[in-house]
C-alpha cells in the first residue's frame, strides 16, 4: 500500500509541475523565461505583476470583456447541454420506438466523428446562419456536447426504477412534473459530473470559438491569449503565462469543489448496461 502511495505521489508531481512552472514564469521577464524557464524568479528575472497588467490591458480589447464572453459562453453552453440532453436521454430510454433507438445511436456515433472533418463546413454554415456571436455558438456547443451527455445520462436513466415514474403518473403528474420533480433530483450525481466535464471543455476550448466568433467583437480567453503572439515572431511570453494562470484558476477551483461527483456520476451511470 505504501509503495502505491509513493508511486501515485510521484505521478501527481508530473501533473502538478506544469501548472507550477506556468505560475512561476508568470512573474518573470521574457528574457528570464528564455534563460531560466525552470528556475525560481530572482532579482534578475523578477517582473512582478507587470506581466498580468500587460496581458489584461493588451490591445484594444479589454480582458474583462474577454472574461465576460468566456463566462457567458461557458455557463450558457453548459446549461443548454444539461437541460436538453438530460430530457432527451430520459425520453429516449423510456420510449421503445425504433426512431428513438436510432437517435440514441446517432448520438453515440457523433462522439467518434473528428471535429476536423466538419470544422470548415461548420464555420461556413455558422456564418450563413449568423451564429458568429456568443448566443449563436451556444447552439453549436449543444450539438457537439450532446453525444457524451446523452450517453452518460442514458446509462443512469437505465438504473432508475420505472415504478417511481409510474407512481407519479398515477398521482396525476405530467411528463414535465415527473422529470423535474422526480427524475432530475435522482440524476444529480450524473448531472453534476456531466456539467463538470462540459465546463472544462467549453472554458478551455480554442478552436471552435476561433472558427465561429467574430473576433473583432468577441474573444474568449484562449483567443485573447493567442493574440499576445505579435507579428514578426515576437511573443510576450510573460504576459501569456500570466493570462494562463488567470484562466486556469477558476476552472481549478470549480473542479476541486465538484471532483467527488465525477466518479460518483460515472459509476452510477454504469450500474446497468
Amino acid at each position: 500500500m505504501k509503495i502505491l502511495t509513493v508511486i501515485f505521489s510521484i505521478i501527481s508531481v508530473f501533473y502538478v509541475a506544469p501548472v507550477f512552472i506556468v505560475l512561476m514564469n508568470s512573474f518573470k521577464t521574457n528574457a528570464g523565461i528564455s534563460k531560466y524557464p525552470f528556475a525560481l524568479p530572482n532579482a534578475e528575472t523578477f517582473y512582478g505583476l507587470k506581466s498580468y497588467i500587460t496581458g489584461m490591458f493588451f490591445g484594444n480589447f479589454p480582458f474583462w470583456k474577454t472574461i465576460l464572453c468566456s463566462l457567458f459562453i461557458t455557463v450558457g453552453g453548459v446549461f443548454l447541454i444539461l437541460l436538453c440532453t438530460s430530457m432527451c436521454a430520459w425520453y429516449l430510454q423510456r420510449s421503445n420506438s425504433i426512431i428513438c433507438k436510432i437517435i440514441y445511436y446517432f448520438c453515440i456515433f457523433s462522439m467518434v466523428v473528428p471535429f476536423q472533418m466538419v470544422m470548415f463546413t461548420l464555420a461556413k454554415t455558422a456564418d450563413n446562419l449568423h451564429l458568429t456571436n456568443p448566443v449563436g455558438i451556444l447552439v453549436i456547443y449543444l450539438g457537439f456536447g450532446a453525444g457524451l451527455a446523452v450517453f452518460m445520462f442514458s446509462g443512469f436513466v437505465k438504473s432508475i426504477p420505472i415504478e417511481i415514474e409510474e407512481a407519479a403518473d398515477v398521482d396525476g403528474a405530467g411528463p414535465l412534473k415527473t422529470f423535474f420533480g422526480i427524475v432530475l433530483p435522482i440524476m444529480k450525481p450524473t448531472f453534476i459530473s456531466v456539467g463538470i466535464l462540459e465546463t472544462m471543455w467549453i472554458w478551455n476550448d480554442y478552436l471552435l470559438p476561433y472558427l465561429i466568433l467574430d473576433k473583432s467583437l468577441y474573444k474568449t480567453i484562449p483567443i485573447h491569449i493567442q493574440y499576445l503572439n505579435g507579428s514578426y515572431g515576437h511573443t510576450d511570453t510573460s504576459a501569456i503565462m500570466a493570462l494562463i494562470v488567470l484562466s486556469i484558476i477558476p476552472i481549478i477551483i470549480f473542479y476541486f469543489a465538484c471532483q467527488k461527483y465525477i466518479i460518483e456520476g460515472v459509476v452510477a451511470g454504469a450500474v446497468k448496461g
